[in-house]
């Protein structure tokens, strides 16, 4: 009987185990259920956007202000055409690249989109480590760290045999540049006249774009409109470097009420009397041109000394000269821009970088060369007209971030825009060529 009693207690104690573990599943589910769909139908839920910060404190002034963008960790991801794009970098030995880096200026001057480029893609969600699943290869090489002991500048004339070194390894130990003779192989040539590797244009010209190199893409910072031998090759044009960094920093240390208080502004070589080399001049002479029209003008704050502070003019000043130098681009055009400076193009026939993400016309002026007598007047009826509407248009945080270099690849910056720009060439690519045969 005892028996029996204890065999009944310890039935009605399993039930009521088994009663309390349904409840507390039951409860458990509906929760669990509840709180997913109070989640994912929240009108209200905190997206992944990018933080603008403005720097100013006078909504007057809002126009003439630069933009300091931030943006968070998942900015990086792959939507949309970029969402299948695979990229193998060679690993190549150090002396092509890694070595140079001992000069901590090869990280950061004009010329450094070449390690830029490569910093961004070796982190990013865009690389493969299989090269068989890859559309394009990325060959990274740094010619432009080789700094002169003389003047400073960088010295390209190994460019071209360093770059031939570069393909020799890869062309013996893969074979992804001998099926497809380099069509779908990219390489960075951020220096005046592209490919070229030549810092004289008549030089450049008569060198030509290295055969080796002829079947290849080229990311280059030269470009012009009309027919060049130093873009006869698959090409795109991309901005100099100019340090995010030291861009964030400059607008942060500016003054807060976001007054801009030079007219006109340009810092940099602008020669009394240009020296004919090789029957050319430098700039054409229109920077010449400029000191001697407007170097006494109160309107135009000209300076031909190197100061390592001039980013702090730039954010001061409404209107920003971008005159050609040896080559037609210039840093300017991307520092102008950043700090929100309106850039006046003096450069005649030049392509500019991005045209699809920067609407050019929109932020800028351009002004014939042969017209750069008229500056000033040109200048003035801007101010007086649509200076504003162009202030505005330069506030668009997203133009600003496509022509700049980050550490981590971010969507639209410039990287991003590289990118977008090889995805409208897969019919270079190997892979992708062959898997549309099939």
């Amino acid at each position: 009987m005892k028996l029996l009693q204890h065999k009944h207690g310890r039935t009605q104690e399993k039930t009521f185990f088994y009663r309390y573990f349904k409840w507390l599943l039951w409860l458990s589910l509906t929760l669990y259920f509840f709180t997913s769909y109070l989640i994912s139908n929240n009108p209200n839920k905190p997206t992944s956007i990018s933080k603008t910060h403005v720097i100013s404190t006078s909504k007057s002034n809002l126009a003439s202000r630069a933009l300091i963008e931030f943006t968070d960790n998942n900015s990086h991801e792959n939507p949309g055409l970029l969402k299948d794009l695979k990229i193998y970098i060679y690993d190549l030995p150090a002396k092509f690249n890694s070595d140079w880096l001992s000069n901590e200026r090869c990280r950061n001057h004009l010329f450094a989109s070449e390690v830029a480029i490569h910093r961004a893609l070796l982190t990013s969600d865009f690389r493969t480590i299989d090269p068989f699943e890859a559309d394009f290869f990325f060959v990274p090489v740094y010619v432009s760290c080789n700094f002169s002991t003389v003047n400073g500048f960088p010295a390209i004339g190994h460019a071209r045999s360093l770059i031939s070194s570069a393909i020799q390894i890869i062309s013996s130990e893969y074979p992804f540049w001998n099926r497809s003779r380099g069509s779908d192989h990219v390489f960075v040539a951020s220096h005046d006249f592209g490919a070229c590797f030549h810092t004289m244009e008549n030089v450049a010209i008569e060198d030509g774009i290295p055969l080796f190199l002829k079947r290849s893409i080229i990311l280059q910072t030269f470009g012009v409109k009309h027919k060049h031998p130093c873009q006869e090759v698959e090409n795109v044009v991309i901005p100099p470097y100019i340090s995010p960094e030291k861009v964030r920093t400059t607008l942060r240390e500016a003054s807060l009420d976001g007054r801009r208080d030079i007219f006109a502004f340009f810092r940099g070589k602008m020669e009394v009397h240009p020296k004919n080399v090789s029957g050319r001049f430098y700039s054409k002479k229109v920077r010449t041109h400029i000191w001697r029209k407007y170097g006494g003008d109160w309107r135009f704050y000209l300076q031909r000394q190197r100061f390592a502070g001039y980013q702090s003019e730039i954010v001061r000043s409404k209107f920003c000269l971008c005159p050609l130098g040896w080559a037609p681009w210039s840093p300017r055009l991307v520092e102008s821009v950043a700090l929100g400076c309106v850039p006046v193009i003096i450069a005649d026939g030049i392509r500019l970088p991005f045209p699809d993400a920067v609407r050019w016309p929109e932020i800028s002026l351009t002004v014939p060369e042969k017209d750069v007598g008229k500056l000033g007047t040109i200048l003035e009826h801007v101010a007086s007209t649509n200076l504003t509407s162009i202030q505005k248009n330069l506030m668009d945080p997203s133009v600003k971030r496509a022509l700049l270099f980050n550490n981590q690849i971010e969507q639209g910056d410039a990287t991003w825009q590289v990118l977008s720009a090889l995805a409208s060439k897969l019919h270079r690519s190997y892979r992708r060529s062959r898997s549309s045969d099939q």
